[in-house]
């Protein structure tokens, strides 16, 4: 391990003195813990690990206050491979911003951002660089764009062109006294609150979003909507159901027009159903349970996405959930043959085909591709 890593033990890390002086280190949950023989000092040498030391400044600091070099790299590495520590990239620190506020926002998110499994380099960096496009200041858009922007998302725009009404308001998103206010104007006061230094700018003329959410109740089928340019997610509620995905990454999986042929394979009168539930705008649906666990669903899928951490569950799928359980499903929607996208089958299997979803996703239930 390099010296340069800048080492970070989240300040909600247990340290609880045991028998005849050891130490254990978490473990008091469903994480693995780390039981320390009795040594004078580490307990303030970890609770001093907050990412902004590198570990050679660490190590030296231990010496001066009595700690063997060769121990405070092994209690170090224990806890790097028990999960416990993560490592901060130089240019992570560097995107924090400034100000106790800000280092205080950063402290709570930087574990997850920075240690998934298969993360990038930098990963916060690399969320403080992203741009998201929301289209729809929703009950799913609004909470999902202040969440994905609480989360370390540099720039998070959310377009909508009508005005608060009372049914749009949702824990987290719009507000009462929203009501009357142009929604992309509220919004952007919904995602303040959430993360006051997020840009809230619009894109720069010729710019293309890292990701685009569509979060209208049919945008999916909506060929206005349909083409958006770049990577793009659905998540919306359709009547009382939150739906999840798919994912496109245009040329590698399945996209909205895959799913829209599936549909027509499955009935033919598809075409003519969409065209009447795309003519105008749907009302404000979901209970507020289903609304915000479909923009947090949405939310881990995005940031999946902008990590680079790996597959995203909703390539090639959708993730669904209904009231009153509130239990995702999985439907899947691979390529379709007739489509011209240029994704390929590869192994997503055929429509209803099951699908074991990656190590930490949700349960999920299996189902057919039907409407």
């Amino acid at each position: 391990m390099s010296d340069s890593v800048h080492p970070l033990l989240p300040a909600a890390t247990p340290l609880l003195l045991g028998d005849a002086g050891s130490l254990q280190v978490g473990g008091v949950d469903s994480t693995d813990g780390l039981l320390l023989a009795p040594a004078a000092g580490l307990a303030p040498l970890l609770r001093g690990l907050d990412g902004r030391r590198s570990q050679r400044v660490v190590r030296a600091d231990a010496a001066r206050d009595g700690l063997e070099p060769a121990l405070v790299d092994a209690v170090l590495q224990a806890c790097r491979q028990t999960g416990l520590l993560t490592d901060l990239d130089v240019a992570d620190l560097l995107a924090i911003g400034t100000g106790p506020a800000a280092v205080a926002r950063a402290a709570v998110e930087l574990p997850a951002a920075t240690g998934a499994p298969g993360s990038r380099p930098a990963a916060w960096r690399t969320r403080r660089l992203a741009t998201v496009v929301v289209e729809g200041a929703t009950r799913v858009g609004t909470p999902l764009a202040a969440v994905l922007a609480a989360s370390g998302v540099g720039r998070v725009i959310v377009r909508d062109a009508g005005v608060v009404t009372a049914a749009d308001t949702v824990v987290g998103g719009l507000t009462a006294a929203d009501e009357g206010r142009p929604r992309s104007v509220a919004a952007a006061d919904a995602i303040r609150r959430a993360s006051p230094l997020t840009d809230l700018g619009p894109l720069p003329a010729g710019l293309t979003p890292d990701l685009t959410v569509l979060t209208g109740a049919w945008a999916a089928s909506d060929p206005l909507v349909g083409g958006a340019d770049g990577a793009h997610l659905v998540a919306t509620v359709r009547g009382e159901t939150g739906v999840v995905g798919p994912l496109v990454v245009p040329g590698t999986s399945s996209c909205l027009h895959c799913g829209d042929l599936h549909r027509r394979d499955a009935d033919a009168r598809w075409p003519r159903l969409a065209a009447q539930l795309t003519a105008t705008e749907a009302p404000a649906s979901g209970a507020t349970l289903t609304c915000l666990l479909t923009a947090l669903l949405a939310a881990g899928q995005a940031l999946a996405y902008l990590d680079g951490g790996g597959a995203p569950l909703t390539l090639d799928a959708t993730v669904e959930v209904r009231p009153p359980e509130l239990l995702p499903r999985l439907r899947r929607w691979p390529p379709h043959p007739a489509c011209h996208c240029g994704a390929t089958a590869g192994g997503a299997g055929s429509p209803g085909e099951g699908e074991t979803p990656p190590p930490g996703a949700p349960p999920v239930a299996q189902a057919t591709m039907d409407r």
